[in-house]
């Protein structure tokens, strides 16, 4: 009995562990110490694109140079965080371009997608609110009556005398 509940607790270690470790990359095309992203990452051809470069995060202190087929190479300057440029109006429709960040000798690449058709106006970029939404309560608790409380806490006092009920029960295997 004791080597199940030894097995049960080492299992349990195992996969409190391996949740909470973090992911490992298969290849390290894509890990350097600065953080960047394009946005949007699926762009029509001839739209506007973001070139971000997350500089909190260390390792970039200098300039860096954001270079891809479909746009000219471009370079954020220290002190600076982020880009524009215009996408190539040459660019394949549903093709996958590599766009490649380098800093300090150290480079990156990320993968941008080019959409079919042609943009009709500037790309639109998400907006930002002012301040957080108003939200109420809604029906979190609206409507509830003595009841349905009353038969909510009955199915736990029930759920939880059972659970002790079979918890203390002696079998026959026990040897006692």
């Amino acid at each position: 009995m004791r080597a199940i509940r030894v097995a049960s607790a080492a299992l349990l270690c195992v996969t409190a562990l391996g949740c909470s470790a973090p992911a490992v990359a298969k290849g390290d095309e894509n890990i350097t110490p600065v953080g960047f992203s394009v946005l949007p990452s699926t762009i029509t051809a001839g739209g506007r694109i973001t070139l971000l470069v997350d500089r909190d995060r260390g390792g970039c202190k200098g300039t860096v140079t954001v270079s891809s087929g479909i746009f000219e190479t471009v370079s954020i300057h220290a002190g600076r965080s982020s880009a524009s440029t215009t996408v190539d109006w040459e660019a394949r429709a549903g093709a996958m371009y590599r766009v490649t960040f380098t800093c300090d000798g150290v480079s990156g690449s990320t993968d941008l997608a080019i959409a079919g058709g042609r943009p009709v106006g500037p790309t639109p970029m998400p907006l930002t609110p002012p301040r957080g939404v108003h939200a109420g309560e809604g029906g979190s608790l609206a409507g509830f009556d003595l009841k349905e409380i009353g038969l909510g806490a009955a199915l736990i006092a029930g759920s939880v005398g059972a659970a002790y009920h079979f918890s203390r029960r002696r079998t026959g295997e026990d040897g006692a």
